[in-house]
């Protein structure tokens, strides 16, 4: 085995160079190292390792361009990237593997995108679902009943019913979809005469509320034919027929 640098910086002149020291490093006369030398040597590769580690620019050739990226990790193709997907809904896809190779990406930064992907925007996008499927139960039920005011009173009466004829598991149950609400409906008109008659007493519109209707789209513009026949009954009922 040979010396050890330090063993060779005090070495006795001399002394034969060791093998793992340059030529450029040994005094053959003194039997030493050459410390300025060796400094100098240190110094410039201190300056130049900055500029190394650095992405090549757009004018260097593709060699340096591929060295450097396999020096990082970046796979020679988007293809080679290895991903273990934490969700089905975020499994790999090519487009985005392409972007983000081009990008310089790592397989292990590849890796934690996807699984970002899956902690924390699935659950952002699963929330924004639930919200816009009830926004769009809600506008189907306000279409049904006329409108939100006379919504919100039938509402008022069906939740009263349901928590006084049904099973609170049934009622929870109908009360999360549009169709469910409108069952409700029926069944409490259905078993309830007098309250489907109040109601139905209640929800004529008046002719203030019918000139309101005459304004909304679907009456002059859309020409919806039910929406078109609830104004017309109306005002037949308010002229006697």
């Amino acid at each position: 085995m040979s010396d050890s640098l330090l063993d060779a910086a005090t070495a006795p002149a001399g002394k034969t160079r060791p093998d793992d020291v340059p030529e450029k490093f040994w005094d053959s006369e003194a039997g030493q190292l050459r410390v300025e030398a060796l400094l100098k040597s240190y110094r410039e590769l201190e300056r130049r390792l900055p500029s190394r580690l650095a992405p090549p620019g757009p004018e260097a050739p593709e060699e340096e361009r591929l060295r450097w990226r396999a020096m990082l990790g970046i796979p020679e193709s988007p293809d080679a990237y290895e991903i273990t997907p934490k969700h089905e809904l975020v499994s790999p896809d090519r487009e985005v593997n392409r972007m983000l190779h081009e990008a310089g990406f790592t397989s292990s930064q590849v890796q934690l995108v996807y699984d970002l992907a899956a902690e924390r925007l699935l659950p952002l996008i699963a929330e924004a679902a639930q919200q816009f499927e009830a926004d769009r139960q809600l506008e189907v039920l306000r279409n049904h009943f006329g409108g939100e005011e006379r919504f919100c009173r039938v509402a008022g009466q069906i939740r009263a019913w349901g928590a006084a004829k049904l099973p609170p598991g049934v009622m929870e149950a109908l009360s999360t979809t549009a169709e469910g609400v409108m069952a409700m409906e029926r069944m409490m008109r259905g078993s309830e005469p007098a309250l489907g008659r109040d109601s139905a007493a209640e929800s004529q519109p008046d002719e203030a509320e019918l000139r309101r209707m005459m304004r909304d789209p679907r009456y002059w513009r859309s020409r919806e034919p039910e929406f078109v026949r609830r104004v017309s009954e109306g005002f037949r009922r308010l002229v006697g027929g």
